[in-house]
């Protein structure tokens, strides 16, 4: 078994957050926003990482622009963005060395979010061999 499949086979879970909630809750926190939250100082939010480039395009996340009809194509269109980014994915799951990870995000709806497919990937790639392209 390789490290990086050492590592990802100890993670211990992925969950997402909404930002505005408190306290967070313990792990490896992760904004899963390209942009800063509204109304949130940077003081005021410890992250551990802030991987733009596995966030949704700006062109994807304007276009989206949060509209539950569209949530289906925003999902495959950024599943596929992701799968570029698969190498960055891989990395954000060995730093955050099988301590449980917080997705946190800012949209107000909570069933169609861009956190909640960053989690699914993320997910897939704990379950799956990383060595598969």
């Amino acid at each position: 078994m390789t490290k990086m499949a050492s590592d990802l086979s100890q993670h211990t879970g992925i969950t997402t957050w909404r930002v505005y909630e408190r306290p967070l809750p313990t792990g490896y926190h992760v904004l899963a926003e390209r942009l800063w939250p509204r109304g949130m100082r940077r003081a005021d939010l410890s992250l551990d990482a802030w991987p733009k480039d596995l966030t949704p395009s700006t062109a994807l996340r304007q276009w989206f622009a949060h509209d539950p009809e569209r949530w289906d194509e925003f999902r495959s269109r950024y599943l596929t963005e992701l799968a570029a980014q698969k190498e960055a994915a891989l990395t954000l799951l060995a730093e955050a060395a099988g301590a449980p990870i917080i997705l946190l995000y800012a949209a107000h709806d909570q069933e169609h979010n861009g956190a909640l497919v960053l989690h699914d990937f993320l997910g897939a790639l704990v379950g799956s061999d990383p060595g598969i392209s």
